[in-house]
């Protein structure tokens, strides 16, 4: 039977996160994925449950988290309920956060210590999950789905001499119909992380095995971002997905239950490189 239990980690600043672990009964000392989802996103966007699912019934560990500064709460955790501390959310303390929720899944504290880890990040969180991969050698596979290749490939330069100026800039949530504020503060950690930060040369130090999967029609991240990555890292393992779109055609709300034919190819793909 497929089982989840929910946790509550702290994360940065103090800040907590709500996690959740889906696993088979029989398989409860399975392999751990930890997923990590992207900027204006959170663990149960879509059809990450169904996802879950999906690598619980094949054996694996699911983790996935909401970071402490994506504008959820324990309290609400599908709803942007706290704009400030989203609008206070850097590079860094996702890094932080990832570090957190690995130590949990490593140390045996609430669950059975995982013996091997495999990040699979979406998006922004592909770009943090590539960097984690690089420095944290618990991990052992590396996923990542319509990852981003550089964190100012978001915004052009004007715009973040916009940004500095103002000390704020807002991101549109076309789902919601509202502007997301992030603060200049997102920017000075950039400025003093250059190299921790940047992700084409954390690809390229990467030791692990790794698939990047993208969709062919891509309009938020292009596809040509995969293949920099690839470019950095030949051994790297490419899977464009075609007429996948950044989310793989999921919606949120996802009302079926069964996913898109783009995002079961992403699974398959997935599950095929974690059994080689």
């Amino acid at each position: 039977m497929i089982r989840k239990e929910t946790y509550t980690l702290t994360g940065s600043s103090g800040r907590l996160m709500l996690a959740d672990l889906t696993f088979d009964d029989a398989n409860p000392q399975g392999p751990m994925i930890i997923f990590v989802h992207g900027f204006k996103g959170f663990k149960d966007w879509g059809a990450y449950n169904l996802v879950a699912e999906y690598f619980a019934r094949l054996g694996y560990r699911f983790l996935k988290f909401n970071f402490s500064h994506n504008g959820t709460t324990p309290d609400n955790p599908v709803d942007f309920a706290d704009m400030i501390a989203f609008s206070e959310n850097t590079f860094t303390k996702e890094l932080d956060d990832l570090g957190t929720v690995i130590d949990f899944a490593c140390n045996g504290s609430a669950m059975p210590r995982a013996q091997s880890v495999c990040l699979m990040g979406h998006s922004m969180g592909g770009g943090i999950s590539i960097i984690k991969a690089a420095d944290d050698k618990r991990v052992n596979r590396l996923i990542t789905m319509a990852s981003i290749g550089g964190f100012r490939t978001l915004w052009s330069a004007d715009e973040e001499q916009q940004w500095r100026m103002q000390g704020i800039k807002y991101f549109e949530n076309q789902r919601l119909g509202i502007q997301m504020p992030v603060k200049a503060s997102l920017l000075d950690d950039l400025d003093r992380n250059p190299v921790r930060l940047n992700i084409l040369a954390k690809a390229a130090e990467l030791t692990q095995p790794w698939l990047i999967v993208h969709g062919e029609e891509d309009e938020t991240i292009p596809v040509q971002q995969a293949y920099q990555l690839q470019a950095v890292h030949p051994n790297a393992e490419l899977v464009i997905v075609k007429n996948a779109d950044h989310v793989f055609n999921v919606p949120h709300p996802y009302p079926s239950k069964t996913l898109t034919v783009e995002l079961q190819e992403f699974c398959d793909a997935a599950a095929r490189f974690l059994s080689n």
